[in-house]
Order: structure tokens, then sequence, then C-alpha cells
């Protein structure tokens, strides 16, 4: 019966999640559509707002293809891994009454956000499908290349914070100098706009150059799958922005959800705004930018960070 609490707690976050990443969906079409002057999805129901379930339940009732020269098993059971994946970094919120505080999660959300790397490779291999193989490979250099980034670039606001507890870095007020905030905060709106394969880095799923990438052969519920693993990882990418570079003062502890929650939301607002913004990068510019940029600047911020950190204490 001990287990029962951290169970059920932990069920009713993901049953959360997978709204939050319905809705989602539903915000972002809305928003593409003003954008190009031109109404959402509105004709299901109350101005559109059971799109979400209306897909769900297109999506799963459709006939699941299966390809003759797939690897079947890997093929079947690849998506769900990749969205089981994405629902596993929701135990890393920080919310001040948690069933489970773990004392290293950053070094957990590395992990698993680098476990993505696997499911689409494998994803793209099991299909036997050279356009699927080709799209894959693609994401996976992108991916890796990205990663490096990604951790130099959260090495700076860890040292600041002396924790890899994201619940303990959202409460400190991170001593970053004024000049490598904005800059820092910037470069890692790239990676993980990289990571996570939105626009304009969408090369994954580049339907103009690769047939859909790596899922190319996957429809119906896999698919489905597929969609809900990376909106939910965008909704959660958008929290560990939130927690991490936009941490919120102990003093407002008995608000900190609410404001956690605003911080996300407009986060993950900028990923829809940047999508019906930006065109699709170059794909050797893609790769330029992380090798020759970000890779040395996250490494110059280190080196100027870390003596300031030890001259403070």
């Amino acid at each position: 019966m001990k287990y029962l609490g951290p169970i059920s707690s932990t069920i009713i976050t993901y049953i959360m999640a997978l709204l939050g990443m319905a809705f989602y969906t539903l915000l972002e079409r809305k928003v593409l559509g003003y954008i190009q002057l031109r109404k959402g999805p509105n004709k299901v129901s109350i101005s559109g707002l059971p799109q979400p379930i209306a897909d769900a339940m297109k999506l799963f009732l459709k006939e699941q293809s299966k390809p003759k020269l797939a690897n079947l098993y890997l093929f079947i059971l690849m998506p769900s891994i990749s969205l089981f994946l994405a629902l596993s970094l929701w135990s890393l919120y920080p919310h001040p009454f948690m069933s489970a505080f773990i004392p290293m999660s950053v070094i957990m959300f590395l992990c698993i956000s680098s476990m993505n790397v696997y499911i689409t490779l494998a994803a793209g291999w099991s299909s036997n499908s050279k356009y699927a193989l080709l799209g894959a490979l693609r994401s996976v250099a992108q991916t890796i290349s990205y990663e490096v980034s990604m951790i130099l670039i959260l090495l700076s606001p860890l040292i600041c914070s002396s924790s890899l507890s994201l619940f303990q870095i959202s409460y400190s007020q991170n001593f970053i100098p004024m000049l490598l905030f904005p800059m820092l905060f910037f470069s890692w709106f790239i990676t993980i706009l990289a990571e996570t394969n939105r626009s304009p880095f969408d090369f994954a799923e580049g339907e103009s150059e690769l047939v859909s990438g790596f899922n190319t052969e996957y429809s119906s519920g896999t698919f489905a799958l597929l969609f809900m693993a990376e909106y939910t990882s965008i909704i959660i990418m958008s929290l560990i922005t939130s927690s991490i570079f936009l941490s919120t003062p102990s003093s407002h502890a008995y608000i900190f959800p609410q404001i956690l929650s605003i911080k996300t939301m407009i986060c993950a607002f900028l990923f829809l705004w940047i999508r019906g913004s930006l065109p699709r990068m170059r794909y050797d510019k893609l790769m330029s930018l992380t090798w020759k940029i970000l890779l040395p600047f996250s490494i110059s911020s280190l080196v100027f960070i870390t003596p300031l950190i030890f001259l403070q204490y």
C-alpha cells in the first residue's frame, strides 16, 4: 500500500500531460491559422475545442499498415517507447508537493532525452525503406550534434546554482552575468528547437525533401504515438527551460506552480510563433551553426562563468 500514492500520482501526471499535449496541438493549429490570416479548426462542436479528441479517434481507429519487408517487432515497438520516454520526463516536474524527489534530476533528464537518438534510428531502420533510413540518419546526426551543445550550455546555470536538482534550481537565483544570460538563453532555445525537431530545424520530417523522413512507413496508431511523443517533448522542454533559466524566487514559493505554468506556456508559445515565422534552414547551415558557433560559445561561457562563481564564494 505504501507504493500506491506515488504510483497513482505518476498515473495522474501522465494523464494530465497527455491532455495538455492534446490541446497544445489545437493551440498550434489555431495560432498558425491566425498567423496565416485564416481560421483554425472550428467545425467540431464549440469553436473546434474537441478537435484533438476527434483526431485521436480518427488515427487510432484507422487500419494499421504493416510493410511486408519491415522488422515488425521493432517497427511496432519504437513509437510506444518514444512516447514512454517523453512521458517519463514528466516525473521531473519541480512541484513543491512531488510524490518522489529526485536529487540528480538534471542528470536523469540528460540521460532520458539522449535516448531519443536510438528510437529515431531504430524506427527508420526497422521500416526497411531507404527514405525512412535517410531521414533517420539525418535526424541522428542533427540530434547528436545538438546534444553536445545542449549539455555544455546547461553547465553554466548548473554551476551558478551549485545543484543538480531541478527543484532546487527552480527556486535558486542563478548568478549569471547579465551580458551572458540572454545569449545563453537564446543558444539554449535554438538547441531545444533542434532537439525536438521543430521549425526551422525540422529535418527529421522535412516533407519537401525526405518524403516525411524516418516516419514514412508509419500510419494510423503508430504515427499518432510518434506525433504525441514529439508534442509531449515540446511541453517538457518548455518546462525545463522555465525551471532552469527563468527561476522563481523562494519568497514566491506559495504561487510557484502558477508562475511556472505561465512561464512554460510562454515558452511553448514561442515554438509555435517561430514555426509560423521562419522558413526551414539548409541542413549544412544547421550543422555549421552547432559546431562553429554554439559549441565555441558554450565553452567560452563556461570559461568565463566558472572563475566568477569561485570568486563569489
